[in-house]
């Protein structure tokens, strides 16, 4: 440890590793979190900041993996949080705030005529997905190589995410006919759509897909692409749904269908609209969304859907997404990512820098990203040495080469000085 880092002590979060993993599976919660040898313990977070508990603090651009865009502990959503606290957690029943933060979804989303809550992005996909196969009576999706719609077994096939870092895109659990309907396209491959559509005539629900691969680093699509995905499905009668989990509201007010013009039939959301709390919604066209019951005969259900907690957080948080958050938030990732490309280059170290929007990622890799295939072939050890080069420097990342950068509205300049600084101090010394 003593020879990875010269900046930071993990002491005590070396000791808390330890203990968790008495009683935590590899000491954590979900895979994503665990980086050799062990990974810092949080105490606290504040605006693009964590600190650990042994007082160190980072420059947090992973952001509890996107949706922490107005930065951590805000004040007005901590403050609107207390005063629902006080009127109770859960109910079980109705309440206005539902359709508040429904109505502001509807008004953003170029697609949402109608919401369900439910209470992560994995329910949202895994409904939105029953919803279309009961909806059109046929059992077979398409689905993108290397994209991550959640754990659930229809989609655990190819996966990427913290699958694809820990190397089980492919979970055992699985049963063969659980999956036998789920078909494998490459992103960003016309041809291979059509030639899945064409041999399975008449069989296909949908198509789910990131609209930016923000599952495996951050793969935009080419130029035309959603739209050639939205004209095939509407020729092949098949439902098209966008998995804006963590694009949604992030990359722009109405999320990646409104940032590249293009309109799917459902979507799945989650991240954002909890500021900070676990929740998920299907949005959609409304003759699809009334088939769910109690309305349709499709079922969904769920304790927590549309918690209030989660609920008032998430209308505190889409209040504060205008205009100039889109602008400050893209802005301040173009500046680190072109910053990052250039270093890249001045220390002759072969990479790809990719951003959308807030999003970003380099790939150690020669060649251009524009798939699972051509992803996987990132040199993933360079980028973990990047990760610890730039974490003993005050910054922290996501742990995996296939995991994407976030920027938040309390990314100003000073913090993004700081970040420039450290980049450079970790590519001077990159092989």
């Amino acid at each position: 440890m003593s020879n990875m880092f010269k900046n930071i002590n993990l002491s005590k979060s070396k000791k808390l590793f330890e203990e968790a993993q008495k009683y935590l599976v590899k000491g954590v919660n979900s895979p994503v979190r665990y980086f050799k040898p062990f990974p810092f313990f949080v105490e606290k977070a504040k605006d693009c900041y964590l600190f650990d508990v042994d007082g160190n603090r980072y420059i947090d651009y992973c952001l509890a993996y996107g949706p922490m865009v107005l930065g951590h502990a805000n004040d007005n959503i901590i403050n609107t949080v207390k005063e629902q606290l006080e009127l109770g957690t859960a109910y079980g029943c109705p309440t206005e705030k539902e359709i508040v933060l429904a109505k502001e979804i509807v008004n953003r989303m170029p697609c949402a005529e109608m919401v369900r809550f439910v209470n992560s992005g994995t329910e949202a996909t895994m409904s939105a997905i029953r919803l279309a196969r009961g909806i059109t009576k046929k059992n077979k999706i398409i689905k993108f190589d290397g994209a991550y719609h959640g754990a659930h077994d229809y989609v655990l096939v190819k996966s990427g995410s913290g699958a694809l870092t820990h190397g089980s895109p492919n979970s055992p659990g699985i049963p063969e006919e659980t999956t036998k309907n789920t078909l494998l396209v490459p992103f960003n491959n016309e041809d291979a759509i059509k030639k899945t559509i064409a041999e399975n005539k008449d069989e296909i629900a949908c198509i789910i897909v990131e609209p930016v691969m923000g599952n495996i680093g951050c793969i935009p699509p080419k130029e035309g692409y959603l739209k050639f995905l939205r004209e095939i499905t509407e020729e092949n009668d098949i439902i098209l749904i966008f998995d804006e989990v963590i694009t949604g509201f992030r990359i722009a007010p109405g999320g990646a269908q409104e940032y590249y013009n293009v309109v799917p039939d459902l979507a799945t959301v989650g991240k954002i609209i909890g500021g900070g709390f676990p929740i998920g919604a299907i949005v959609g066209k409304k003759e699809l969304m009334e088939n769910f019951s109690p309305n349709g005969n499709i079922y969904q259900a769920g304790t927590f859907n549309g918690n209030p907690i989660s609920v008032s957080a998430g209308i505190e948080t889409l209040k504060n997404l205008d205009n100039e958050f889109y602008t400050q938030t893209s802005k301040t990732a173009k500046k680190i990512s072109d910053f990052i490309g250039e270093t890249a280059e001045k220390y002759k170290i072969p990479n790809k820098i990719y951003n959308v929007s807030s999003m970003f990622q380099i790939y150690f890799n020669e060649n251009e990203v524009v798939d699972y295939e051509t992803a996987k072939k990132s040199n993933t050890e360079r980028f973990m040495k990047y990760f610890y080069g730039l974490l003993d420097n005050g910054v922290f990342i996501a742990p995996s080469q296939f995991e994407c950068c976030f920027t938040s509205i309390k990314h100003d300049d000073e913090v993004v000085e700081k970040t420039l600084n450290a980049i450079e101090e970790v590519f001077k010394s990159l092989k």
